[in-house]
């Protein structure tokens, strides 16, 4: 499966640093469709789903990830227990929805589930969705905070991602945002339980 490639147009909006992301190859492809009067369906996209505590929680621990992965083409869709103010996540450029949105799809299971390990003892939804995606094999799952989830049934594999420059950078305003210092770590650190997704740049890679 492709990943098309993505585009940031940085820009400020009431002094903070937003990203509106541009798919350069849907963008041609929708001119080339148009030329021709024909009809193309839109091509599946990776979709990650990701649940937090609060927004804080999710920029600390994920942020940089999660704006690498939009980047790199993904839906990402997070859901975070304590809403709150939502702007820092906006500005890492992932959609933002309800716990009873995510919970509430159309039974299409995303390819990926991104946790916040705190979240799983509070949430019976979080901690069945988990142990599920874990028993199939066939969602990559990825865990924040605890290292020990007893819905999993194993510790998981500790990988890590390096951040890019832009992530650092968006991180950097989203942290701000969101009430937290601004200096942001190279890495961020996490348990992967499951099949991980394959693509020709991977971004979780094992530590040690």
């Amino acid at each position: 499966m492709k990943v098309s490639r993505y585009v940031a147009c940085m820009h400020r909006d009431g002094g903070t640093m937003k990203a509106d992301m541009f798919d350069i190859d849907e963008r041609n492809r929708r001119r080339e469709v148009a030329r021709s009067g024909q009809h193309t369906p839109r091509p599946t996209r990776y979709q990650l789903d990701v649940i937090g505590a609060h927004v804080a929680d999710v920029v600390d621990s994920a942020g940089g990830w999660l704006f690498d992965r939009v980047m790199a083409g993904w839906d990402v869709r997070v859901a975070v227990t304590d809403r709150g103010d939502l702007a820092a996540l906006q500005i890492l450029g992932v959609y933002t929805v309800s716990m009873a949105e995510l919970f509430g799809g159309t039974g299409h299971a995303p390819t990926a589930l991104a946790v916040a390990g705190a979240v799983c003892s509070s949430d019976n939804r979080v901690r069945d969705a988990l142990a599920a995606s874990v028993r199939t094999s066939r969602t990559e799952v990825t865990v924040w905070g605890d290292v020990w989830v007893p819905s999993a049934g194993r510790p998981g594999d500790e990988v890590r991602h390096e951040l890019s420059t832009a992530a650092r950078a968006f991180k950097a305003q989203a942290s701000f945002a969101a009430g937290l210092e601004p200096a942001v770590a190279a890495h961020e650190v996490f348990r992967s339980y499951g099949q991980t997704v394959t693509t020709d740049y991977p971004d979780l890679l094992p530590v040690g």
